[in-house]
């Protein structure tokens, strides 16, 4: 009986030796998909200076602050709010570009890089800046914008979670698009 367990115990042993024998074929890598509509935009009719056109995705909220045509662009399913302040110029055109650019600059401890582009539309009279942050900054978007004699208007992207450029890279990307949008559909009233 224990010859037949003996031989048993070799047999099996024996059995999964050679059955591990095949080609071993890696378990493919997965990849990340994240899609993201195509945007729809429409103007946004406002009582202010100003009228621009949203995607549809983003919901518009009047600001928290309660100053006047001060708006917040909602991302809801991207965690993520644009903000939109307006500004009346009044002999402060040089302190209100001071304080968009110190604004961008604020984040070059946590940035790898900023990249500018400036805008210019003369037949409208829309002028500004865009900025691209690179890196685990809090915004990856922002601008200015303005006509140089009564109106300024500043513009930034947040995520609703902790920075990790890895991470949020596609749907700040998108934002961005939405961003630039935006600034080239500008007009003021």
């Amino acid at each position: 009986m224990i010859m037949k367990g003996v031989r048993l115990f070799f047999g099996v042993f024996v059995l999964l030796l050679f059955s591990c024998g095949g080609e071993v074929i890696p378990k493919p890598e997965g990849m990340l998909r994240l899609s993201y509509p195509v945007p729809k935009y429409k103007e946004v009719s406002s009582p202010c200076h100003y009228t621009f056109e949203k995607n549809e995705y983003s919901e518009l909220e009047k600001a928290k602050k309660n100053k006047k045509c001060w708006y917040n662009l909602e991302y809801k399913k991207w965690k993520a709010t644009m903000y939109i302040s307006y500004f009346e110029i009044n002999n402060n055109l040089d302190s209100l570009l001071r304080d968009a650019q110190n604004l961008t600059h604020e984040h070059v401890i946590k940035a790898d890089g900023i990249l500018q582009e400036p805008y210019i539309d003369v037949d409208n009279k829309v002028y500004g800046m865009f900025y691209e942050v690179s890196g685990d900054a809090a915004s990856q978007s922002q601008f200015y914008i303005t006509d140089s004699i009564n109106h300024f208007i500043v513009g930034s992207v947040y995520f609703k979670v902790k920075p990790n450029y890895d991470s949020v890279l596609p749907a700040a990307n998108y934002l961005r698009n939405d961003m630039k949008h935006i600034m080239e559909t500008l007009r003021w009233k």
